[in-house]
């Protein structure tokens, strides 16, 4: 359709962008014939976004769109020849790892880092993104549902640059958890779309969706859901806490004065492990818990009205980490593809002298839920070795592990299930899985060519099953007849082949666990956190030395260098960032102090954490040292997303700068500021923390390395200290059991600066809450955002905004450079694209032959072809690639 005014009211969009938002106002127009040349090429960003809905299907089942989430586009593969050839590559917003179409004709793209959702028209070829909409951060998964798929249902965490309201960080009693409604006939012109509504669930981050076969219910999973383990604080003054047996480790030494987990039974007790070795019970902690962990794990959504609804149906049980949603068509029960944590229970280790979750800390699992009630089917039930030190060939043939996502036939008998931890497509009977009667059998798996699958959609016409492959960036086509592997492609891969040999061995529970049902991702998902805590101390060790650096402000009065086997309970840290920031672990215990000529303190503190492949995972051996020198690289390699609190242009709210100049100047603990421990300075990659030691102090028996901040907004949710002080309150109902601090005692970062050690007030403790929320990280918050310019909103003052906005903060190069823009679109029925020079402040095309072209140029030519034109900021570095060269290569012309 024609926009009104054509070219002439794009070239006014143009002009206003220019002249009247001051973006181009200095700059010389670039004449046509003037070629250009792109930003060098730098290093991969690799941020190992989980897949969640990675491939659509089309009615006919000859159209497959595949996710290609490392390359941030959607590739198309023509399916009529068996084997799946590909037609084309839809460039769309940075990690995308879902994607559903609301029809044959029209594609919808959930971007997990770019916090958007590209709508895509695919009648047309090539396809063309045609509005991008601007959601909550890290989006996830998307549904449609309703009278003729009216309505798109798009999961985000509550908060995120994008929001129009207060994500409400340091308010009790705010759900964590967005559901994004948009009526898919009219998501909006103004910027990002306009939502009907956004339904706030209390829960965690939602994850997956699904929908009943009528479209009137939609399902909404948490994914961070828990399992009602918390934490009870080792305070100062209090006794300390009667612990289980054992009390001593291997030597004799008393065990160090730490906190203690309990779960809530279902009795509605608060218990503890007990010791099964000593046969010493559980005890009851219930005057020690000041909060209550309904974990609200499933909700549902009501699409028959007006607008959907989120109805008072919740679902309890379903497990600690959930995954993927499936719902049968013909009985309406739902299966969740979900991890349950064994946290309960006390150490890691041999188990000589006390319990042990060696080698069964984590449990796959496929948990049934019919109307309010949850089965959950433990995938690896054959397995009954757990009590000796390893494994068998035979359990490990049979076990899956780390299921994502499942496709359910459509007479509702067969479950598909991908899992990702085993290089399997498993098959279930959902009668076998309902009542729990299935054997699990190597005969029920199909092993996938390029491993760690992710994703699976069924074409029942043609007995096919299209499975996604982590492993190598691929699809594979199973027949469902013949359970056989028929055919696998590869889709183009940018990533580096550290990111690519190591990546195995965080995910594949074949390769590092003699049972087969266990890896690091197990804790460490898509590696990062599961956001609980563990004690894995081990009672069969014994003393040794830290031989880590301390802070340069503490003094040497009071330190601890002794490191206790048996530590206490410790909140899982995330793989992301570990590259210069020195030794590993809350302790700093992973020390790298053996490390070789040319290797990093940080490579060798990681390839020290081989010993619990052993007495963790139960593995029979310690990695190889060249897969543990892989795993080590790759791990390196990881990066946490930008901020979502911190503004995109980093400027500070006024709680925030208050925050930050008592941060930077008020002595906080009698000895330094904050900053002189958690050292900020984004230039030398410093996020909290500078990789020394601390004095935690009289009472504290363990030194802790100072923590970096970065995360500290993915944390929020605990509102509570369990504590034995009289007279703290209750403080009711909690998304999660466990907050800040190494062991997740603290409930915010204000309470936690309410020790007795600091100095703050009231009103200071609020402010340095704000701005370590709002902590910047490796990647500025600028990076993925996205704006969609189309002749709908081209003249719109926000679209504008919002333009300039990206390309100014794609110019800064001091006190580090922000990122790159690229700009992609279809103009005269070619697929084109631009990385932005700052040097010259000109778009570069793909082709060499072109002309560079100023931003006012790039606009016309769009306008002149009615076209939209979508601009993204890269991470520094990666512009090129993202735009221009698919290789990542200055050679410029597409492949």
């Amino acid at each position: 359709m024609k926009f009104p005014g054509g070219a002439a009211l794009w070239g006014l969009a143009g002009a206003i962008l220019c002249a009247g938002w001051g973006l181009c106002a200095v700059v010389a127009p670039v004449h046509a014939g003037t070629t250009g040349t792109p930003p060098a090429a730098g290093e991969f960003v690799t941020f190992e976004s989980g897949h969640v809905r990675p491939m659509a299907l089309s009615g006919n089942g000859l159209r497959l769109f595949v996710v290609n989430t490392p390359d941030n586009r959607v590739e198309v593969y023509d399916t009529a020849p068996g084997t799946p050839v590909l037609t084309e590559s839809i460039p769309v917003g940075l990690e995308p790892v879902a994607v559903a179409l609301a029809s044959d004709n029209q594609l919808w793209v959930v971007n997990h880092l770019s916090d958007s959702v590209s709508i895509v028209d695919v009648s047309v070829s090539p396809a063309r993104v045609v509005n991008t909409l601007l959601v909550g951060d890290e989006p996830r998964d998307i549904v449609f549902a309703g009278t003729g798929n009216k309505w798109a249902f798009i999961t985000a965490a509550h908060r995120g640059q994008n929001v129009k309201f207060d994500p409400k960080l340091t308010t009790a009693g705010t759900g964590r958890a967005d559901v994004w409604v948009f009526d898919t006939t009219a998501p909006g012109t103004a910027l990002g779309g306009t939502p009907v509504t956004v339904l706030n669930l209390f829960g965690d981050t939602l994850r997956a969706l699904a929908r009943n076969a009528a479209g009137t219910r939609v399902y909404a999973a948490v994914f961070n859901s828990g399992n009602k383990t918390t934490i009870l604080a080792s305070d100062i003054g209090e006794g300390g806490i009667t612990k289980p047996p054992p009390t001593t480790a291997a030597d004799g030494a008393t065990q160090p004065q730490t906190g203690l987990i309990v779960q809530k039974n279902a009795a509605g007790n608060w218990v503890d492990s007990g010791d099964p070795k000593t046969g010493t019970a559980a005890r009851t902690w219930n005057s020690r818990v000041k909060l209550n962990l309904p974990d609200y794990d499933l909700f549902t959504i009501d699409t028959s009205g007006p607008t959907p609804t989120v109805t008072t149906t919740r679902v309890t049980g379903v497990g600690t980490t959930l995954f993927n949603i499936a719902v049968n068509p013909s009985s309406g029960k739902l299966y969740v593809s979900n991890q349950e944590a064994l946290n309960l229970t006390r150490f890691e280790g041999p188990g000589t002298r006390s319990s042990t979750v060696r080698g069964h800390f984590v449990e796959s699992r496929i948990t049934v839920i019919d109307g309010m009630t949850a089965s959950p089917r433990h995938l690896n039930k054959h397995i009954t070795s757990y009590a000796s030190t390893t494994g068998t060939a035979a359990e490990k043939a049979a076990a899956l592990a780390t299921p994502l996502e499942m496709a359910v036939s459509p007479d509702g008998g067969t479950l598909y299930v991908a899992a990702m931890g085993s290089n399997k497509l498993g098959r279930f009977s959902t009668q076998e899985l309902e009542g729990d009667t299935f054997t699990p059998s190597a005969g029920s798996h199909v092993a996938l060519t390029g491993g760690l699958p992710t994703g699976v959609v069924l074409d029942p016409g043609r007995h096919l099953a299209f499975v996604t492959t982590r492993g190598d960036n691929g699809v594979s086509v199973v027949d469902t007849q013949s359970f056989t592997e028929q055919a696998h492609v590869k889709m183009h891969n940018p990533e580096p082949a550290v990111v690519t040999s190591g990546r195995k061995f965080l995910f594949d529970a074949s390769l590092t666990s003699s049972r087969g049902d266990s890896s690091c991702s197990g804790c460490h998902i898509f590696g990062d956190t599961d956001h609980l805590a563990w004690d894995l101390g081990n009672p069969d060790e014994r003393r040794v030395q830290n031989p880590g650096a301390y802070n340069v402000n503490i003094p040497r009065l009071g330190r601890n260098t002794n490191l206790h086997p048996m530590k206490g309970p410790m909140a899982t840290q995330s793989l992301r960032g570990l590259m210069g920031n020195g030794p590993m672990h809350w302790r700093g215990d992973r020390t790298g102090q053996g490390r070789s000529t040319g290797e990093t303190l940080e490579q060798q503190a990681f390839q020290d954490f081989n010993a619990a492949f052993t007495a963790l995972l139960g593995n029979a051996a310690q990695l190889p040292d060249a897969d543990m020198a892989a795993l080590t690289n790759y791990a390196l390699s990881l990066s946490y997303p930008p901020s979502p609190v911190l503004n995109l242009d980093l400027s500070l709210t006024t709680a925030q700068a208050q925050g930050q100049h008592i941060y930077n100047t008020v002595t906080s603990d009698t000895l330094t500021t904050c900053n002189g421990c958690h050292a900020v300075n984004a230039v030398q990659n410093q996020f909290g923390t500078d990789g020394t030691l601390a004095v935690e102090g009289g009472g504290v028996d363990e030194d802790m390395k100072i923590p970096h901040l970065r995360n500290m907004y993915a944390k929020v949710g605990m509102f509570a200290r369990n504590t034995q002080v009289a007279g703290a309150p209750d403080a009711g109902d909690q998304i999660r059991g466990f907050g800040f601090d190494n062991t997740g005692a603290s409930g915010t970062v204000a309470g936690f600066l309410g020790a007795a050690v600091f100095t703050l007030n009231a009103t200071q403790r609020h402010q340095v809450e704000q701005f370590v929320l709002a902590m910047n990280s490796e990647m500025n918050p600028i990076v993925g955002q996205q704006v969609t310019v189309t002749p709908a909103n081209a003249g719109q003052r926000d679209v504008s905004a919002r333009l300039n906005l990206i390309v100014a903060r794609g110019k800064v190069t001091s006190p580090r450079a922000e990122c790159e823009v690229v700009a992609k679109g279809v103009i005269a029925n070619v697929p084109k694209g631009w990385v932005h020079n700052r040097g010259t402040d000109q778009f570069v095309p793909d082709k060499s032959s072109e002309a560079a072209l100023t931003l006012t140029e790039l606009l016309s030519a769009a306008a002149a072809d009615d076209a939209a034109l979508t601009f993204t900021c890269a991470p520094p570095g990666n512009g090129t690639r993202v735009g221009v060269a698919r290789t990542g290569t200055a050679i410029r012309d597409r492949d």
